[in-house]
């Protein structure tokens, strides 16, 4: 071995506490303990050196679950429960003749391991689904809570004698699923809640008109006995839905409220990327006076609406004679799509609060019903509607605000030429972290470095991780320089520490 090389190795085995480059205290792993400048010389020093015929050996890689002292413990994907490669059959056997992968969401979900069936119409959300749900419950709250809504949560289980008073226990049919107790008392479980809403507000005996309007709203669970579930997540039998009940003084403000509630859909759908439409509907059991549906249109939708170029007449076809073919505003031709509803309005009038006897003290000191509205949104199903409509055949792709993990970090291979640069991931991990607070915790480390980079590059790209950076042959220029996939755009960039920096802080988190 000639003699730069030997000092070389002497550096590289090196486990002193200290960084060789600035002195500063580090927790020793198996490999070289240096700061982030410390790195950069030691690369310096390999690339003069690279003109030696003699390999360069001895080089320990670090392990990536260690970190240095005050630094939080980095995020690794070979940790991640993830269970993949579903085959078909193990599906239909699961899944039965409804389990058809006819939905490109429904497969590539069960292929990369974001769900796992459990029977017929119900699955597992396993890790990154539910980080992305997570997410997306987060944009909800933002949007109910910056129109005044209030978060509650009800039972689930739901007794019978509410469902009888508004006569839908009958009218609903074998869609609701029903039990009993050891007592022998009736319940359902709940796929909506306005007889339970309605019945907690008419217990309190003392509301005024001053405390109106009421926006209260839950995200949890529902559950509907679908004869024929199917697409995975689009339509199941137990899946999770935002549900909002608002209780208004007259039917005026009963509208305004009404209005509201749909501005907030559209900011929500609008800062998902999503081009939902919104659509006149049937009020259907729910009842009303008035229903709108938001439809993502898309090729495996069940619903079909119609649209009018010429105006904003938009409907769907329940509500229209099936022979229509010109806009009944404009008489302008129709243009039908389909779509699926990931949510639905409804101005409800007094139809429950009557029953329940939902009153509140008027201006004039009298008693008087609330006016209601109820405001569903599919959670479960805007997730799985956003990958159907925004994905690829092979890759998943997420609205921006909810990718599960925002950076996926590609180290070399164990063994490669690039490998004595393997520590500028750790270290490229811990300044995103630190320079971009928002990010910590959006940083996954893919350390399975038994695979080459390709390899983990085609996973990161069906997982869709909106920005992948990899430690690749660049790394060992000076200044180093990684390579930046940012999927959501197609570009492939080359920059440098400071660069991805810059890039990562502009992307928006919730």
């Amino acid at each position: 071995m000639c003699r730069a090389n030997k000092m070389s190795v002497r550096l590289l085995r090196n486990t002193e506490d200290n960084c060789h480059h600035c002195g500063s205290f580090l927790a020793s792993s198996t490999g070289a303990s240096l700061c982030w400048g410390g790195m950069e010389r030691l690369l310096a020093r390999f690339r003069a050196l690279a003109t030696c015929s003699h390999q360069l050996s001895g080089y320990i890689p670090c392990r990536f679950h260690h970190c240095a002292p005050g630094r939080g413990k980095r995020l690794m994907l070979s940790r991640v429960f993830q269970p993949q490669n579903l085959r078909e059959d193990q599906v239909l056997s699961l899944e039965g003749k409804s389990g058809d992968l006819t939905c490109k969401s429904q497969r590539l979900m069960l292929q990369v391991g974001l769900i796992h069936p459990a029977s017929s119409g119900c699955y597992h959300l396993l890790p990154y689904t539910v980080r992305a749900m997570e997410k997306l419950v987060r944009v909800i709250d933002q949007e109910m809570q910056a129109i005044g809504g209030q978060k509650v949560n009800m039972p689930s289980l739901s007794p019978a004698e509410l469902w009888r008073a508004t006569n839908r226990w009958d009218l609903m049919g074998k869609e609701l699923l029903k039990l009993r107790d050891r007592h022998g008392k009736e319940y359902c479980l709940g796929p909506t809640h306005e007889e339970a809403i309605t019945a907690l507000v008419a217990s309190q005996k003392t509301l005024s008109y001053k405390q109106l309007p009421f926006l209260l709203y839950q995200v949890t669970r529902k559950f509907r006995d679908e004869p024929r579930p199917r697409f995975g997540l689009l339509r199941g039998r137990e899946f999770y839905m935002k549900d909002m009940y608002t209780f208004d003084s007259s039917p005026e403000a009963a509208r305004q409220t009404y209005s509201l509630v749909c501005d907030a859909y559209n900011s929500l759908f609008d800062r998902l990327g999503l081009q939902c439409v919104k659509v006149q509907a049937d009020v259907g059991s729910i009842g009303g006076m008035m229903s709108h549906e938001f439809q993502l249109p898309m090729d495996v939708g069940e619903d079909q609406f119609a649209v009018c170029p010429s105006c904003s007449f938009s409907a769907n076809m329940e509500t229209l004679d099936l022979s229509q073919r010109n806009c009944p505003a404009c008489q302008g031709p129709l243009t039908k799509t389909k779509g699926i509803e990931v949510g639905h309005t409804f101005y409800l009038g007094t139809k429950y609060s009557s029953i329940f006897n939902a009153q509140f003290i008027n201006v004039h000191g009298k008693p008087s019903l609330a006016e209601m509205g109820c405001y569903g949104l599919g959670v479960t199903r805007i997730l799985a509607a956003a990958i159907e409509v925004l994905s690829t055949e092979d890759c998943i792709r997420w609205p921006g605000l909810l990718a599960p993990y925002q950076v996926c970090l590609i180290p070399p291979k164990k063994g490669s030429k690039e490998a004595v640069a393997a520590e500028l991931t750790g270290h490229l991990y811990d300044h995103i972290t630190e320079a971009v607070p928002p990010l910590r915790g959006e940083v996954l480390l893919d350390d399975r470095t038994h695979l080459t980079i390709g390899n983990r590059l085609k996973d990161a790209n069906k997982f869709g991780y909106p920005f992948v950076i990899i430690t690749g042959k660049r790394a060992l220029e000076d200044p180093a320089h990684f390579e930046v996939w940012c999927q959501n755009t197609g570009e492939v960039v080359f920059l440098t520490k400071e660069g991805v920096i810059e890039l990562l802080s502009q992307v928006q988190v919730v």
